[in-house]
């Protein structure tokens, strides 16, 4: 469906082109859509920032998310979890986990200054893609705490039922395609190579 991400990131860009002049702040979810949402900050004349959320994986599953939680430590469990075995000391642990996780990325990807602040600002949060959708939906909740003017979910590709559940958290959502049958996220990409922190690092580090 997508070459790489660079091609869905120019797509996306294309979608997103409404906000253009807005200065957007454009939030990468890493570290997969950060590349991406330089790309789109670029050509939106917006901000280029991440937002901090990690997926709370499922006992001997380590790609399947049975929940998420962001940077304040909010949490979200998904109806299936504990039919994954995942029990309330299982998730609390993993919780604990995840956010030792952010603090090192925090400390690591944006070591001399806090997070862009999101009030008031066009805020568009980007993915290379959602499956169950569980990092967005923290994602999304986090910032609505920050009371952004206007708050969009910008992915490639997402199942329509993920694509329901992110909608409630959002003032608009733009998604290039949503295939009824969705088995990963790479699944869409001929070219899905893993991001690198040293790729991201300097990312966030450029000015121009």
């Amino acid at each position: 469906m997508f070459t790489d991400r660079d091609e869905a990131a120019t797509l996306l860009a294309k979608s997103l082109e409404g906000y253009q002049g807005r200065n957007p702040l454009v939030l990468a979810i890493p570290r997969g859509a950060v590349p991406m949402a330089r790309i789109i900050a670029d050509r939106l004349g917006g901000e280029f920032d991440v937002v901090l959320v990690r997926k709370l994986r499922a006992p001997h599953q380590s790609e399947l998310a049975v929940g998420s939680v962001n940077e304040s430590g909010w949490t979200y469990i998904a109806p299936f979890a504990q039919s994954c075995g995942a029990d309330a000391d299982y998730l609390e642990a993993e919780k604990r986990t995840q956010m030792d996780t952010i603090r090192r990325r925090r400390a690591r990807y944006t070591p001399i200054r806090p997070p862009i602040d999101p009030a008031g600002r066009v805020v568009i949060v980007v993915d290379d893609g959602l499956a169950t959708g569980a990092t967005m939906i923290s994602a999304l909740h986090g910032l609505r705490a920050s009371h952004p003017a206007e708050l969009v979910c910008a992915v490639p590709v997402a199942p329509p039922d993920t694509l329901e559940k992110v909608a409630a958290l959002a003032d608009a959502v733009v998604c290039l395609e949503a295939p009824a049958h969705f088995q990963a996220v790479g699944q869409f990409y001929r070219h899905f190579p893993q991001v690198e922190d040293e790729e991201v690092i300097a990312l966030l580090g450029r000015r121009d």
